[in-house]
């Protein structure tokens, strides 16, 4: 028998052919070894936490810990990843870029324990608190699931993480309050302004009664048949547009009777709920302007309870790819949607861009940063598109996020846009510098392309469809000399500006009185025959309309002249005249004709504005300041930020 081939255990081989040390005496020693290194490095490791990091057992560094993770995409307890943004999620912009500023971070939390702990607990409160608000709001509307449509938007769009902080309106330098002073008196000390302004506030009562006697709770009243009207606007619901719209101004006129019959029928029977389609523009500028200006005037928590059912409703027209609101939205489905004939299904620029006062004062007397962040949002679309002409095309796409026709107007589809950038400025107390910037460039736009002056020398703000121009200016783009004179001041010319709104201001009043009525058209043309005078027949009309008395009543503020309330005057005297009926006030037909036919309507604007504005036109500066108020283009009166010590 042969020699035994059975190997020592340290000379057997692994499956490969290679030799396998497996002395027990050699694996003792390496163990050892590795037992020496472990407790090496474990001592230095402890060596250098002890003398080295900081007390991990602060809240502040462990909250810039737990968010380093969050921005590395670690999952959050909830399971959801930080990167996968959800729109009601407030955002924190301070990003942890790099480990470097991680360690900054680290090092300051370290400084200041005890502030970082009460950084914590304030943060916690606020998220706490944004997350009641936002609770009941549900944005139910149509979404673009088309995968090009996201696509296209997105290209053209700031990032959608860019959430928009309501700090825009949060004043970072001293203490700027809201006050509510001037919402009654102005009394005038000269007789016959006295009377002119008791003769105005005589017509708002006749046109109160009126309506409160044949239409009380429609929207509006048919003047001359003497029954309840609804124009498409306001769906086919009797929303009281008339007395939301004419609450303010019966409240500073000091009709009280009138005011607490208004304000019980709003306590009780206003309720913004039904199935009908409404025009998002006009519901925010009549509807949700109308109770913030009346909380605003008197601090009644009842309007800001109503002011918030109504906003709520509109939230879900910015379901949007972009965040640009639809035109419409049906108050019951939630569903939004934009006017067949706008330029391929855009939305226009005089509607999404008259939000901003509104739904910024909303944030500040609620606390809740979504109705800011969605009129952010639409700036932040705005500010990143080309402006042809430095100026903004009237339609926009809010699917793709690009500009529909260029037509540009400062009168109908335009007008409030710009009127909103500067107000919205006036509202911040002038620390909203961004809205200042973008009003000023399309103030040089405006001057560049569509301001002209006839051959007689008067000023006129033309429109400009695909490169050409048309000589022709609404009766609506008369506001625009009021918004010159105002804005003259913080202005890099003031004397510039302030000629503009004088020239402007004029044009419309030669304008009314080329007509046999005294009362001026929907239009007016400028040709080598005539100026300022509507050549067709469907610009003859004239709806009760105030742009051209808001502009007497800023012209006079801001220049004492008083030209301006004898041109008001005027005004007053030819709506007795060609206007008023056995129960209120009708719009006409043709303002060239000395007898001309009525139109039946009277207007919720005509109480809310045009009658507001004749009535402050003879009051004292006192009523209504401007230090403290800024008019919505609806003339409804919100507060501005002023300095507590003014």
């Amino acid at each position: 028998m042969a020699a035994s081939t059975t190997l020592p255990v340290y000379q057997r081989y692994n499956v490969h052919g290679v030799p396998v040390n497996t002395s027990r005496k050699t694996l003792r020693i390496m163990e050892k070894y590795v037992l020496i290194l472990v407790l090496l490095t474990f001592g230095l490791f402890c060596f250098g936490a002890f003398f080295f990091l900081p007390d991990l057992r602060s809240s502040g560094v462990k909250k810039q810990i737990v968010d380093a993770g969050q921005q590395m995409f670690i999952p959050k307890a909830d399971g959801k990843l930080r990167f996968k943004h959800d729109p009601n999620e407030q955002i924190d912009h301070h990003v942890i870029e790099d480990k470097n500023k991680l360690l900054i971070k680290i090092e300051e939390a370290e400084k200041d324990k005890s502030a970082a702990v009460e950084d914590r607990k304030k943060s916690d409160t606020e998220t706490e608190s944004d997350k009641t608000n936002t609770v009941d709001v549900k944005q139910k509307g149509n979404e673009n699931t088309a995968a090009d449509q996201q696509k296209d938007a997105k290209s053209h769009l700031p990032d959608e993480k860019k959430q928009v902080e309501p700090s825009v309106v949060k004043q970072p330098i001293g203490k700027l309050v809201y006050k509510r002073i001037g919402t009654q008196g102005g009394e005038p000390t000269d007789p016959e302004m006295k009377q002119r302004r008791d003769t105005v506030r005589q017509m708002m009562k006749f046109a109160w009664d009126g309506y409160a006697k044949f239409a009380w709770g429609s929207n509006e009243l048919r003047s001359v048949t003497k029954r309840g009207h609804s124009a498409s606007v306001f769906g086919a619901t009797a929303f009281g547009a008339t007395i939301v719209d004419a609450l303010d101004t019966l409240y500073i006129m000091g009709l009280m009777d009138e005011y607490e019959k208004g304000k019980e029928w709003v306590k009780t029977s206003f309720h913004f709920k039904s199935g009908s389609e409404v025009s998002v523009f006009e519901v925010n500028i009549r509807f949700l302007g109308g109770m913030l200006s009346m909380y605003a005037l008197t601090g009644d928590e009842i309007y800001k309870g109503k002011a918030i059912e109504v906003a709520d409703k509109l939230l879900p027209a910015f379901n949007t790819p972009t965040g640009i609101p639809y035109s419409t939205i049906n108050l019951q489905s939630g569903n939004g949607r934009n006017w067949g004939w706008a330029s391929g299904g855009c939305s226009i620029l005089a509607e999404f861009g008259t939000l901003h006062l509104e739904f910024a004062y909303l944030t500040e007397i609620t606390g809740n940063p979504i109705y800011l962040q969605k009129v952010m949002r639409i700036r932040e679309v705005l500010k990143q598109l080309d402006k042809p002409y430095g100026l903004y095309p009237n339609y926009l796409n809010p699917k793709t996020g690009r500009w529909g026709q260029h037509f540009f107007s400062i009168g109908a589809l335009g007008d409030s846009f710009y009127e909103y950038l500067l107000k919205t400025w006036i509202q911040s107390g002038k620390q909203d510098k961004e809205a200042r910037e973008m009003y000023d460039a399309a103030v040089q736009g405006i001057e560049s392309k569509l301001l002209h002056t006839s051959r007689g020398g008067l000023r006129y703000l033309a429109e400009q469809k695909s490169g050409r121009v048309e000589h022709k200016m609404d009766h609506l783009a008369c506001f625009a000399g009021g918004m010159f004179a105002l804005g003259a001041q913080g202005s890099s010319n003031p004397e510039k500006y302030m000629n503009m709104g004088r020239d402007i201001t004029n044009t419309c009043h030669e304008s009314y009185i080329k007509t046999e009525t005294h009362l001026g058209p929907e239009a007016f043309n400028f040709n080598a025959n005539s100026e300022a005078v509507a050549t067709r027949g469907n610009q003859k009309y004239y709806i009760l309309r105030p742009e051209t008395v808001e502009a007497y009543y800023y012209m006079y503020r801001l220049t004492k002249d008083k030209k301006y309330q004898d041109w008001g005057w005027d005004v007053v005297q030819a709506l007795e005249k060609h206007c008023r009926t056995d129960v209120g006030y009708s719009g006409i037909r043709d303002v060239y004709n000395p007898h001309p036919p009525k139109d039946d309507v009277q207007q919720s604007f005509f109480l809310a504005e045009t009658l507001k504005y004749l009535y402050l036109l003879f009051s004292e500066d006192d009523l209504l300041p401007l230090t403290h108020w800024v008019f919505n283009t609806e003339a409804h009166p919100l507060p501005v930020k002023v300095p507590d010590s003014l």
